[in-house]
């Protein structure tokens, strides 16, 4: 079989002018990027008011291996087996940030048969939205520090300030350094750094947003230090949020592309999903739902992860109710996650009660997944067989999908299934916890309901910024975890299905801007480093333009 960059280098995308009339887009509401990709007008989604939105199809996994396992390639396998059975359909996934693209994991439009053009273009700069939000957010660092130097007028307490910088570049070396600033005609150090440009809240406002006023309301809230009193500082203090609006104004307006079988598809906001919210823009999947029947949209990692993100925090802040979840599993993951290398039988029957975790976490939200077991080539047929058994024996649909080798072909199956899931379950959707609980429940409540936690133990630092937190009157935000992807626990060796065992949280930091509160748990790192052989290093182009080793 062809790698993913020769099927889409041999691939004929069609125009996306094209693209855009068959979803319903008017020409004037497009802004072309070249023959195959577009920004669309805001204006759309005025003008569809009124218009019932589509049904909305959410693409989660089982707990991941590091390559992860298969979701966007479902995803976009899932939209043109709807479209294959005459369904009008859409995908929207989020743009792949710079560290895994020429990190660990390569491209992050899907692959195979089943992925999104122009791939090369997508997985690389695109439009420049990633780099729009990194400018804007150094921006307000350099503003708050230039804002100390000429005096201080807001009386910033300089050990407080929340703000760091972002760099889309997985670099361990900028995690943590001194600068020196003047305070009070003295010279002092404080420790600052940078994070990945994906973790940064404003990330999260423009996938949250609902619009360009909602967007410059989010982003004046931010809250970027304190003052010595212990009086929060806002980018509305500091007078900031016109420029940011003004730098973020093109990022807000999704990006249209479409599959290798000519569906449309929104590829916009790229949170990660264990340090962030993990999901596609608010504004690309309510124009989706409004242009076409059936959206398929994923969330980052397993559903301890992105999936519970979307319902606590998306959800709660719009007005979306999904109607069907499809989580993807794969054999080499259920055999990781059963532990025993030498036996592999046992292995895959003890990896099975991981998938089970995450069927009973969906269901929790009133949901019942339609189970899909990516097919790989180097699976076995009774592997399968188990796997399937087993799905049917606790009582949920389950598919094989080949959509990476046969596209929409091999994706058929699953998508019978999803629709008939849809019409046979209704919605009876549902959030885990109200916003009226405290902070600390709501972080038992995630820990103990979807991890398999005994407790939670709070380290001194974030005992210290809960207290305040409540202080300031933020205990009706919910959370946002920042937590391994590759264990139910906070701790990344550990696999299966653990029991009995302590969440540790480190810290508690405010998104007020975001509208949510992020829980570090464990010794995560906000900025991941490069693996010893980057991908980046594989990378080529030839004589005649073209890129190779990219995916």
């Amino acid at each position: 079989m062809l790698t993913s960059i020769e099927i889409a280098q041999k691939s004929h995308p069609l125009q996306i002018t094209e693209i855009a009339k068959r979803v319903g887009l008017r020409l004037e509401e497009i802004e072309t990027h070249g023959p195959h990709k577009a920004k669309v007008s805001l204006d759309v989604l005025t003008r569809l008011k009124e218009r019932p939105n589509g049904k909305l199809i959410l693409v989660t996994a089982m707990t991941p291996t590091k390559q992860g396992e298969g979701k966007t390639c479902t995803s976009i396998a899932l939209t043109q087996a709807l479209g294959k059975l005459g369904k009008r359909s859409m995908v929207c996934i989020r743009q792949p940030s710079l560290g895994p693209t020429f990190g660990v994991k390569g491209g992050g439009t899907g692959g195979g048969y089943a992925q999104l053009l122009p791939m090369e273009d997508i997985n690389l700069h695109f439009t420049g939205d990633i780099h729009a939000v990194e400018y804007a957010h150094n921006l307000l660092a350099s503003i708050i520090g230039n804002h100390i130097f000429r005096g201080n007028a807001l009386g910033f307490d300089t050990e407080r300030i929340l703000w760091r910088r972002v760099i889309d570049v997985p670099d361990r070396e900028l995690r943590s350094f001194f600068v020196e600033v003047k305070e009070d005609g003295k010279k002092v150090k404080r420790v600052t750094g940078f994070d990945i440009t994906a973790s940064s809240e404003m990330m999260a406002i423009l996938a949250l947003a609902k619009d360009l006023k909602d967007l410059s309301q989010r982003l004046s809230r931010i809250v970027v230090g304190f003052t010595r009193s212990g009086k929060p500082v806002t980018v509305a203090d500091l007078k900031l949020q016109g420029s940011l609006t003004l730098i973020l104004r093109d990022a807000s307006r999704p990006n249209l592309v479409q599959t290798l079988e000519g569906q449309g598809a929104f590829v916009h906001a790229g949170p990660y999903a264990n340090v962030a919210h993990g999901n596609s823009s608010v504004i690309a999947t309510q124009m989706a739902l409004k242009l076409v029947g059936y959206v398929v949209t994923e969330s980052g990692f397993g559903s301890d992860l992105g999936l519970e993100k979307f319902f606590n925090i998306v959800c709660r802040q719009t007005q979306f109710k999904p109607d069907c979840v499809v989580l993807v599993c794969s054999v080499k993951a259920l055999r990781i996650q059963g532990g025993d290398e030498k036996d592999e039988t046992a292995s895959l029957k003890e990896g099975l009660f991981n998938l089970k975790r995450h069927i009973e976490n969906i269901q929790k939200f009133g949901l019942k997944p339609v189970v899909c077991i990516n097919r790989y080539e180097e699976d076995k047929e009774w592997e399968l067989e188990e796997v399937i058994a087993y799905v049917r024996y606790i009582g949920s649909p389950v598919a094989l999908s080949e959509g990476y080798t046969k596209g929409s072909k091999g994706a058929i199956d699953l998508a019978e299934k999803v629709l008939a899931t849809i019409q046979e379950d209704g919605n009876r959707f549902h959030l885990l916890y109200p916003s009226t609980l405290s902070i600390r429940e709501k972080i038992e409540t995630i820990a103990k309901e979807l991890y398999g936690a005994k407790g939670v133990k709070f380290s001194p630092q974030a005992e210290e910024s809960l207290k305040h937190l409540v202080e300031l009157g933020y205990s009706e935000l919910p959370i946002n975890m920042a937590k391994t992807h590759l264990s139910f626990t906070d701790d990344p060796r550990v696999k299966g299905t653990p029991t009995g065992w302590t969440l540790h949280v480190q810290d508690l930091r405010l998104a007020a801007g975001a509208g949510f509160i992020n829980c570090i748990v464990g010794h995560m790192l906000l900025l991941p480093g490069l693996p010893e052989h980057p991908i980046a290093q594989n990378i080529t182009m030839d004589e005649a333009g073209k890129i190779r080793g990219l995916f």
